[in-house]
C-alpha cells in the first residue's frame, strides 16, 4: 500500500468488521493480529491504535466514521484492490463467521469499490439529503481515539471512565482526583492479586479504602474496584502505575496510602510475606523511605502480619 496512514486505517476497518456481530473470540483476534504483523508497515506504535477497538464494540456509527476515514486515504486503485484483498483474507482466515459480521465486510468492500480514491463522495440531488443526515450521524460517532493517552497511560482510568458514560453516572470528584483513584485502585489489586487472585474480602477492603482515602463515591469505587482486578490479571504496568501515582499524590498521602495497601494485605485475614514485599517495593517505587515502610507495617495488627 502507498503509505502507513492507509494501512493504520485499513486496520481498524478490519477490527471494527470483526466487532460487527457484538462480539470477537480469541481466534478472530489472533487471525486478525497475524494478518496485521504480516502487513509491511504496522509499527509498534500503531499497535496501540489498533488494540483501542480490539478492546469492546464498535457500533455502526463509528465503524462508517472508520470507513470513511479509510477511503479518504486511498490514493489508487491498488490501494483499492489490496484493501478489499485483506478483508477476505481476513473472512477467509477468521474461522466461522456469522451472516451479519459477513454481511457488514461486503458493505465495507463495496463502499471501498465504489468511493473515489483520494477525495469525498461526490451525490446527485436525490441522494443528497440521506447522504447528509449520515455523514451528520458519522461526524458526531464516538471516537474512542480521543483518549488513547489514558488507553495507554492509565488503562484503569480509560475503562473507568468509559463504564461511568455508558451508565449515565454523574461523577462527584474531579477528573483529577478520578485518575488518582485508578491509579490507587490499581496498585491495591496488584497487592491482592500477589496469589493470583482477589477475593471477595480483598475486593470490600479496597472498595472502603478508595472511599475513606480518596473521597469517592460508592458507585464510582465499585466501578474502580471492578476494571482494577479485571486489569491486573492481564498485567498491569508496575512502574508506569507508580510513577504516575507518585506524580499526583503528595508524601502524606503516599504514606497513608501504605496503611490502605497493608490493609488489602491483611484483607483476607493475614498479610503474607509475598505481600508485604510487593507492598515494599511499591514503596520504594513512590520514593518512601524504608524506616515509612516499616511505620506502617509496624502499625497493622501484629496477628494480621507476618514479621
Amino acid at each position: 500500500m502507498s503509505n502507513s496512514n492507509v494501512l493504520l486505517s485499513l486496520a481498524k476497518v478490519m477490527v471494527a468488521a470483526a466487532w460487527a456481530d457484538g462480539v470477537i473470540t480469541n481466534e478472530e483476534i489472533n487471525s486478525l493480529k497475524d494478518l496485521l504483523f504480516h502487513m509491511k508497515g504496522i509499527t509498534a506504535q500503531d499497535w496501540a491504535e489498533i488494540d483501542i477497538y480490539v478492546e469492546s464494540p464498535v457500533e455502526e456509527t463509528e465503524r462508517q466514521r472508520l470507513v470513511e476515514e479509510l477511503e479518504a486515504r486511498l490514493s489508487s486503485p491498488e490501494d483499492k484492490t489490496q484493501a478489499i484483498q485483506a478483508l477476505d483474507q481476513m473472512v477467509q482466515s477468521g474461522g466461522s463467521v456469522g451472516e451479519s459480521e459477513l454481511a457488514v465486510v461486503n458493505e465495507i468492500k463495496a463502499e471501498i469499490q465504489n468511493a473515489r480514491a483520494g477525495s469525498t463522495r461526490h451525490w446527485n440531488i436525490f441522494t443528497r439529503g440521506r447522504v447528509q443526515d449520515r455523514s451528520q450521524a458519522v461526524k458526531d460517532a464516538p471516537n474512542r481515539e480521543q483518549y488513547l493517552d489514558d488507553f495507554v497511560k492509565n488503562k484503569i482510568y480509560y475503562d473507568v471512565s468509559r463504564r461511568l458514560a455508558q451508565q449515565n453516572v454523574p461523577i462527584k470528584i474531579s477528573e483529577d482526583d478520578l485518575r488518582k483513584l485508578s491509579l490507587a485502585g490499581g496498585l491495591m489489586a496488584r497487592v491482592a492479586y500477589v496469589d493470583r487472585q482477589v477475593t471477595e474480602a480483598e475486593n470490600q477492603v479496597i472498595l472502603q479504602a478508595l472511599q475513606k482515602y480518596w473521597g469517592s463515591s460508592h458507585v464510582e469505587a465499585t466501578v474502580v474496584v471492578e476494571m482494577a482486578a479485571s486489569e491486573v490479571s492481564k498485567g498491569l504496568d508496575y512502574y508506569r502505575l507508580t510513577r504516575q501515582f507518585f506524580e499526583t499524590t503528595t508524601e502524606d498521602e503516599r504514606m497513608a496510602f501504605l496503611d490502605a495497601l497493608f490493609a488489602v494485605a491483611a484483607g483476607d485475614g493475614q498479610a503474607s510475606f509475598e505481600e508485604i514485599e510487593e507492598i515494599r517495593t511499591i514503596a520504594y517505587g513512590l520514593l518512601l523511605s524504608h524506616q515509612q515502610f516499616i511505620d506502617a507495617k509496624l502499625r497493622l495488627p501484629a496477628g494480621q502480619r507476618i514479621d
